[in-house]
């Protein structure tokens, strides 16, 4: 099946894009248009690398993370996307559910907001959603509308996943061989069109992943804690008050962080302010700023415990971090 025939397809040539990092935030900053927002949730030296292959009406992507992270944000306004975990450590959680088998992360003008394992791969495809909702209404495919709108794990038939999984391993083996001939737009054209013959093909089977009550009433229970956590402002809240905020005993609680983020939830509100404090070294040029000042910001009290922690999590000393933000100023 010629999609080509049914859109007009813009006239320009693929570009490739290939980036890789060695700090978290540096490594969001090589997603391109995408607005996402990634906290490193597990301790040690962060290794990113993401390569794009941007297509007239689609973008292909492949990225890998060293660490767990927790990704937060949007694909971009009216974006349609699909992912592949690939490799990994453990299980990616979204909405808390966790991927397997023939399932799919989705995302069709959503919010973003997963939480990925060590050592992680994700391949995927990322289109417009007006290309998507038009494509299905010129060939007379009814789209679920239940999966719309939010992130989503999705059930769907498991040959045409093995398909586009085919071609993805494909296109990134000719990434890394035979770049050039993505310069050819008669090969640009046919590997759009398998691209979304495959996607048309999944997406009318698909069925949001039932998590269960019992999984989504975990999920609840972390969000509000991590409201709580995250807005907690100057004051640090103490786990009890969060526990007794969310009604859940210190022990549910930590059950349901495990379910949901894959770590405990002293972990993770540990890793969330580590995060902040080292954004706020990485933004501060002055020679005013103090390292103890923004500890204490983050409700690290202890100054030689809060060293000890930040070099344990981004294998480097604050004061590290702090001077090379001077140097750049």
């Amino acid at each position: 099946m010629a999609l080509s025939a049914t859109l007009p397809t813009p006239d320009s040539a693929a570009s490739l894009f290939q980036a890789r990092s060695a700090d978290v935030d540096e490594h969001c900053a090589a997603l391109g248009r995408w607005r996402l927002s990634y906290d490193q949730i597990s301790a040690g030296a962060f290794r990113g690398s993401f390569t794009q292959l941007s297509l007239p009406r689609l973008e292909v992507f492949r990225e890998i993370t060293s660490q767990q992270v927790r990704q937060y944000g949007q694909l971009g306004a009216d974006s349609f996307g699909i992912g592949l975990p690939w490799d990994g450590d453990g299980e990616v959680n979204c909405n808390g559910a966790s991927v397997a088998g023939s399932q799919v992360i989705a995302s069709i003008d959503a919010e973003i907001d997963m939480c990925t394992p060590k050592a992680f791969e994700l391949r995927g495809v990322v289109a417009s959603t007006m290309l998507i909702a038009e494509l299905a209404a010129r060939l007379d495919i009814e789209l679920p509308r239940a999966v719309w709108h939010q992130l989503l794990v999705i059930e769907m038939a498991a040959a045409p996943v093995a398909r586009l999984r085919a071609h993805l391993a494909a296109i990134h083996e000719t990434i890394t061989a035979a770049p050039e001939r993505f310069d050819d737009p008669a090969a640009r054209q046919a590997l759009e069109d398998a691209l979304l013959v495959e996607i048309m093909d999944m997406l009318p089977t698909a069925q949001p992943s039932d998590p269960g009550r019992s999984a989504t009433a975990r999920k609840r229970t972390v969000d509000r804690a991590r409201e709580l956590m995250h807005g907690s402002g100057d004051r640090s809240l103490s786990l009890l008050e969060v526990c007794k905020a969310v009604g859940a005993s210190p022990r549910k609680l930590g059950y349901c962080f495990q379910e949901v983020v894959g770590t405990s939830p002293m972990h993770y509100w540990r890793a969330m302010r580590l995060n902040r404090a080292r954004r706020d070294l990485k933004r501060a040029g002055g020679a005013e700023t103090s390292i103890y000042d923004v500890a204490v910001q983050h409700g690290f009290w202890h100054f030689s415990q809060f060293s000890l922690d930040y070099k344990r999590h981004f294998s480097e000393l604050p004061s590290e971090t702090l001077r090379r933000a001077r140097l750049a100023a």
